[in-house]
């Protein structure tokens, strides 16, 4: 679909996501598989394990290539469900996950952003080059078939719902918390809206530090 009809479907919509906060809006526990978390210094509040959320997942990336959450997440990875037509939460969200990202470069902490379209009918892998292309030179896009895209929300008991299947126009209603996903520990923890880059950058850089310790 053409830039400039992106441009249009943006311009016309009235509504944003609704009622995001329903099942993610308050602390989620999930407990410790082994009794031993390595990230406890590093949370705020949330405790974590392995197998707590997260899994394995067959999505298409953005080169075509149909590839597993083993492929992708091959070091810390900051993983986020959304869609590139989405109006603003979306592109907000992401720029603030690239701008931690850019942050921890800096610092010299290699974590791969993420973007996962829950937009099965409108989000080509050309599309989401396109889109993170624009958010940091390293974010990855994945999407795939509606089946497979169920397959991957339901292991990161993501929400989304398309609001009108027959509009090619339509919004898709969708969680936007930012999963921070480790290689072989999996889920470490998640991020909501309101927090800043920085503080993002500071606290994934503390679990990496964790993360990299342990594997000495």
């Amino acid at each position: 679909m053409a830039v400039s009809t992106r441009s249009y479907a943006i311009a016309a919509t009235v509504a944003v996501v609704a009622g995001l906060g329903i099942m993610w809006g308050a602390p989620v526990l999930f407990p410790s598989q082994d009794g031993d978390d390595i990230f406890a210094q590093c949370r705020r509040g949330v405790v974590g394990g392995t197998g707590a959320l997260g899994g394995a997942f067959t999505l298409v990336s953005e080169t075509g290539e149909t590839v597993t959450d083993k492929e992708v997440i091959t070091k810390p990875s900051l993983v986020y469900f959304g869609y590139t037509f989405c109006p603003d939460v979306c592109p907000l969200d992401s720029t603030r996950n690239a701008e931690a990202v850019f942050l921890l470069d800096e610092r010299g902490y290699d974590v791969t952003p993420v973007f996962v379209s829950v937009d099965a009918a409108r989000d080509t892998p050309e599309m989401l080059a396109e889109f993170t292309d624009i958010m940091h030179p390293r974010m990855i896009g994945l999407s795939g078939s509606e089946e497979q895209i169920q397959a991957a929300s339901k292991a990161y008991r993501t929400y989304y719902k398309v609001q009108d299947p027959s509009d090619p126009y339509t919004l898709i209603d969708h969680s936007t918390q930012t999963y921070l996903m480790f290689p072989d520990i999996g889920f470490a923890e998640f991020f909501n809206r309101d927090v800043s880059p920085e503080s993002m950058a500071n606290q994934v850089a503390c679990f990496v530090d964790a993360y990299n310790a342990k594997s000495k």
